[in-house]
């Protein structure tokens, strides 16, 4: 098995909010699933296993016992026994169960779709990034994630990709200061955007969007330890990543804007420590994943 959850750093409140917030999309305001209440007796008993329906990398796993803890409460029925059989960042196969659940049938059908939706979601994002850390492999360079998250669930899918071999960049925007152009056009130049973010926020690190060698070296002469390079293609970024690297600087180098995994490795060939791809969290298809029913 891989790293534990405890290792990738489940972000567990973060995951309880998300978890009531689905629940209360779907039961509504009197907590209601009109056709398993009506079908179900409170005291029927079943057990259910949650099994991979595709090849991929398993993330979002502690969403399991959450989801069917919360529907227990509301319906004050006693919380399912979940059994897990696999780690969040675990290459899984078609077939392979996941967890067993065992518990009162009301809260495991009410809660199928909740626990599904998010797992599912999750270990599509960890499935994605490890196609990428995969092709990077060999190299020194990492793949980093963005803020093109879905809204409400920032905190779980960039755990998603950790999951899945990835690295996170930053947070949000009150972390680090990212200079691109809309900030160089409303402040005059990038040099008056550094020095302005410098004067207001001293400490914060700070991170240059360029797309020339020109603003690269006036971006590192500034003080920039991070320059993410824009769009560029192979040739100029290397000639980038060597102008760079000729100043004696430590400056990390990013390669980002339209990167796919055919030419990836191309990038990584250049000496650039990351690629950053929005596409990790807004564009991962899901790993398909069910719940069978195998004792009811």
């Amino acid at each position: 098995m891989s790293d534990t959850p405890a290792d990738l750093g489940f972000p567990a409140p973060d995951a309880e909010a998300l978890v009531r917030t689905a629940l209360d999309e779907d039961l509504g305001p009197d907590d209601l699933d009109v056709t398993t209440l009506a079908t179900f007796d409170a005291e029927a008993t079943c057990r259910a296993e949650v099994v991979a329906r595709a090849d991929g990398v398993v993330a979002g796993l502690p969403v399991v016992p959450l989801v069917f803890r919360e529907v227990a409460a509301r319906l004050g029925l006693p919380e399912p026994v979940v059994t897990v059989s696999a780690s969040d960042g675990d290459r899984v196969t078609r077939g392979e169960v996941l967890a067993t659940v065992e518990g009162r049938t009301q809260v495991l059908l009410i809660g199928e779709r909740t626990m599904l939706n998010i797992l599912s979601r999750l270990s599509g994002v960890a499935t994605h990034t490890r196609r990428w850390a995969d092709a990077l492999e060999g190299t020194r360079c990492t793949v980093l994630d963005t803020r093109k998250t879905t809204p409400g669930m920032r905190s779980l899918q960039k755990y998603a990709v950790r999951a899945g071999g990835g690295t996170n960049k930053r947070m949000g925007l009150y972390d680090t200061a990212m200079i691109k152009d809309n900030h160089k056009l409303a402040a005059g130049s990038l040099t008056a955007a550094y020095r302005a973010i410098r004067e207001r926020f001293p400490d914060v690190p700070v991170q240059v969007e360029v797309t020339t060698v020109d603003e690269a070296l006036e971006a590192v002469r500034m003080g920039a330890r991070f320059v993410m390079c824009d769009n560029m293609p192979v040739e100029l970024l290397r000639e980038t990543v060597e102008a760079v690297r000729a100043t004696g600087e430590q400056v990390e180098i990013e390669a980002t804007g339209g990167l796919t995994l055919d030419v990836a490795h191309d990038y990584a060939a250049t000496g650039i420590d990351y690629l950053s791809v929005g596409g990790l969290t807004h564009s991962s298809p899901i790993l398909d994943i069910a719940l069978d029913f195998v004792d009811a």
